[in-house]
């Protein structure tokens, strides 16, 4: 079966390299455009591309979709399944229609619930203890595609969002392998709309933390934040990057800096128990261990973060 893939981040390159090791006829992959990364700007490619190129595959990069500006490439590669994932635009009609099995997306939740940008991350900071990947077909609206196959997961109790990336990634890349085996065979699920909930974009505003949260709220938004764009408070005025914490005990104001316990970190008190604090990023500093940073820097007991 020829496979076109349209993908972009390293959840997408993940996918794409199961496919590749099963041995899938992937006849191109299509990706977004390289941006500049770091100090210098340097035009970096992305994850996918770089993972089609070190397999041999040809890779496009069109700015944009519109105007038929892929059907080129579509004739002259002819695919039977378009597979997507986490492409970053949304599909025209002239590509879902293209291929005699239509596009097929891999979704990091179970549908219906979490369809959006951001299902892994809301995912933690909603406190699920069960996610998965959904294997859709799809259409015009938003992950309203209907199902072909799920695969499920626990969640870690304390299992980052970066953690979960990597391992939905694998988990769906599977997934896709066994479904496109039996593509001919499957029928497909439809989703139950009253049961969809959406798990919208993940902004650097979401990442405040509300000291008055209990501390297993708090410790989930640090989760889900994590890789990017962490957890934030304020410290002294300025802005105070949290990586890590687990739950403890302790007694103070919400937000109160009440100790700096050796071997674990710096416990700060919630409207419900306490988090100890164990990787940050303090102002002007890396993001680093606190306790190393603690050997360099004075930090004031009692200080409250807000």
């Amino acid at each position: 079966m020829r496979i076109l893939f349209m993908g972009t981040p390293d959840f997408a390159s993940a996918v794409l390299n199961k496919m590749i090791e099963a041995g899938c006829e992937v006849v191109g992959a299509v990706s977004q455009p390289d941006k500049p990364k770091g100090r210098g700007h340097k035009l970096t490619p992305t994850d996918v591309k770089k993972a089609a190129e070190a397999a041999g595959i040809s890779v496009y990069q069109p700015e944009s979709l519109r105007n038929e500006a892929l059907l080129p490439i579509l004739d002259e590669l002819k695919p039977e399944v378009i597979v997507v994932a986490a492409y970053g635009k949304i599909l025209p009609s002239y590509i879902l229609d293209y291929p005699k099995y239509g596009c097929i997306n891999v979704h990091a939740s179970l549908l219906p619930k979490y369809r959006g940008a951001a299902p892994i991350q809301r995912a933690i900071i909603n406190g699920d203890k069960i996610t998965g990947v959904t294997i859709m077909q799809m259409e015009k609206g938003l992950d309203t595609g209907d199902m072909l196959s799920k695969a499920e997961t626990e969640i870690g109790e304390y299992e980052t969002a970066e953690q979960l990336f990597d391992r939905l990634a694998v988990i769906g890349g599977d997934l896709l392998v066994k479904t496109l085996e039996r593509l001919d065979n499957i029928i497909p699920e439809k989703q139950n709309d009253e049961e969809a909930t959406y798990a919208e974009k993940i902004s650097r505003e979401d990442g405040r933390i509300d000291w008055t949260l209990s501390a297993d709220k708090i410790i989930r938004l640090i989760n889900g934040m994590n890789s990017w764009p962490l957890a934030y408070t304020s410290y002294k005025g300025e802005i105070l990057k949290i990586a890590e914490a687990v739950k403890c005990s302790a007694s103070g104001t919400p937000g109160e800096i009440t100790e700096l316990r050796k071997n674990s970190g710096l416990i700060v008190t919630c409207g419900e128990d306490a988090v100890c604090i164990k990787t940050a990023q303090f102002p002007g500093s890396r993001k680093m261990n606190v306790e190393d940073y603690a050997r360099g820097h004075e930090i004031e007991i009692g200080t409250v973060l807000v």
